[in-house]
């Protein structure tokens, strides 16, 4: 089941913002390999023009990564699209958490799909401008949260997806503590000298971990 969101004249977009433009790298990514319809027809849905400061609004459908601000990026639509496939491998999760909200476009795609969104963004002013999308745009099951991303949240554990979008030297402890058992924790992770996407998935007996490729991503830092 997808979560319908309504979206407003100014949200669907004119001209290089257009639905139009949307659909057509929404067809690039089936394309280029993006196989799950659910996760496809989700990005349709989100305005990413939305997510990026208005001068770049025109790039917003470009399959590219854009800068955000504060030395930070919103992810190319071929790396969102996949990680949120990997989180939706072998069932819909119903809570999922996400370590590193950035310009909050991720979390809206993944509020399509899944019931309830928690968040967590460790720099306060990308976490205001993307609380502000997310009510702009009636995303009312996103919960965010100004807190260090190694630490989860453990209040709302477990999640039965975990989604990390800074690469990690390791993955924190923590974060697979979080993680119920059948759920999969998608994260960046550094590996002999590149960054390699992992989809670790929780079992009774411990951990299974599948290698996705190589990805580029800023690195996940501690602290506020």
């Amino acid at each position: 089941m997808i979560y319908k969101r309504k979206l407003s004249t100014e949200n669907r977009g004119i001209g290089m913002t257009s639905q139009g433009t949307r659909d057509r790298l929404v067809q690039r990514l089936r394309e280029e390999g993006i196989k799950d319809e659910r996760v496809l027809k989700a990005m349709t849905q989100v305005p990413r023009h939305k997510f990026v400061d208005e001068a770049l609004s025109s790039r917003a459908y470009e399959n590219t990564a854009l800068p955000i601000g504060q030395s930070q990026t919103i992810s190319q639509p071929w790396i969102v699209a996949r990680m949120t496939e990997a989180i939706l491998d072998g069932g819909k999760p119903q809570k999922v958490l996400e370590v590193g909200t950035g310009s909050g476009y991720q979390a809206a795609v993944l509020a399509h799909l899944v019931p309830k969104v928690f968040t967590l963004e460790r720099i306060d002013e990308l976490l205001k401008l993307a609380r502000r999308r997310f009510h702009g745009l009636r995303l009312n099951n996103i919960y965010a949260r100004y807190a260090d991303g190694h630490v989860g949240w453990p209040s709302q554990a477990p999640f039965g997806g975990i989604m990390v979008t800074a690469a990690a030297k390791v993955v924190p402890q923590e974060l697979l503590d979080q993680l119920a058992v059948g759920g999969q924790l998608v994260a960046p992770v550094e590996r002999g000298g590149m960054q390699r996407l992992l989809a670790i998935r929780r079992t009774e007996d411990g951990f299974e971990e599948n290698d996705l490729g190589a990805v580029i991503f800023v690195p996940l830092l501690s602290g506020l």
